[in-house]
């Protein structure tokens, strides 16, 4: 089976942007399916890096362009819309690692009722490592981080309350049977992947952590400057909709059922002395 499509909203952060091309070109093949969106990215640099970027590697890669900002879940939702396999959306300010999409398809692949999968970041509110629900700093050696990750222990991909959106592997399966993101409530963003992991568990599906797999997320680059940022709005419409979802979280984050995991990790990285800041 192939590789799920990798879809890349777009808007403005060029700096990490390119960052973001850059480790994907060095972590997947050229045939490998990349879609980029550019939501009407007022940064006059971006087009131009995103075209060229693709015309390196075509018909793989394609670009698609907004003229009117259309927003990160519309623009999620268009990409979506596209996928005729497992898909995984991805911020434009994280860089990818080695072997990343392979572990997320392998993931996805294991239990048919998956419906996400999340890797490990240093910045992932509840996948983060070193620190749980820490902004940890980017490591120094990303590459190294990743492959002690991936060689210590197999994985075991522990179920969550949701994925996490900086690198959201979705099931093509999850996708046909509860749709997309909910863009009429949520077309701002923040609580669309919330509010997407809750339906697929209504669903009888899951929501897991890839943990052998680990990305970097510089956090707050992609559609920030718009002013975009969680509030008591976006809590009040997912809640409104999904009224037992904080008290799922807040007894995740306090029973911390990835600790074991997390501290095989740190011990693993440890005895190979990668440091993580």
């Amino acid at each position: 089976m192939s590789l799920p499509l990798v879809i890349i909203p777009v808007f403005n952060a060029f700096d990490k942007l390119e960052t973001c091309l850059k480790s994907i070109s060095h972590t997947v093949a050229p045939d490998t399916e990349v879609l980029l969106i550019d939501d009407a990215s007022t940064d006059t640099r971006v087009r131009p890096l995103l075209q060229t970027w693709v015309d390196e590697s075509q018909p793989a890669r394609r670009l698609l362009v907004h003229e009117v900002n259309r927003g990160f879940v519309a623009t999620a939702n268009h990409g979506m819309q596209m996928a005729k396999t497992d898909v995984v959306l991805l911020n434009s300010d994280t860089v990818v690692t080695g072997g990343w999409l392979q572990r997320l398809k392998d993931c996805l692949d294991s239990d048919a009722s998956i419906a996400t999968a999340t890797p490990w970041s240093n910045n992932g509110e509840i996948v983060s490592i070193p620190k749980f629900c820490v902004s940890n700093p980017v490591p120094h050696d990303p590459e190294a981080i990743a492959s002690i990750i991936e060689s210590c222990g197999s994985p075991s991909y522990p179920e969550m309350p949701t994925a996490v959106g900086f690198c959201m592997a979705i099931s093509l399966r999850a996708i046909n049977r509860i749709g997309l993101f909910d863009e009429a409530t949520f077309g701002l963003g923040y609580g669309e992947e919330n509010d997407f992991c809750q339906r697929a568990e209504q669903a009888g599906l899951r929501n897991v952590l890839c943990d052998d797999a680990y990305v970097v997320h510089h956090g707050g680059a992609s559609f920030g400057p718009l002013g975009l940022k969680p509030d008591e709005n976006s809590m009040k419409r997912l809640l409104a909709r999904h009224p037992e979802y904080l008290r799922k979280v807040s007894e995740f984050i306090e029973t911390d059922p990835l600790q074991q995991r997390r501290q095989q990790i740190l011990d693993c990285l440890e005895r190979k002395s990668a440091g993580m800041g």
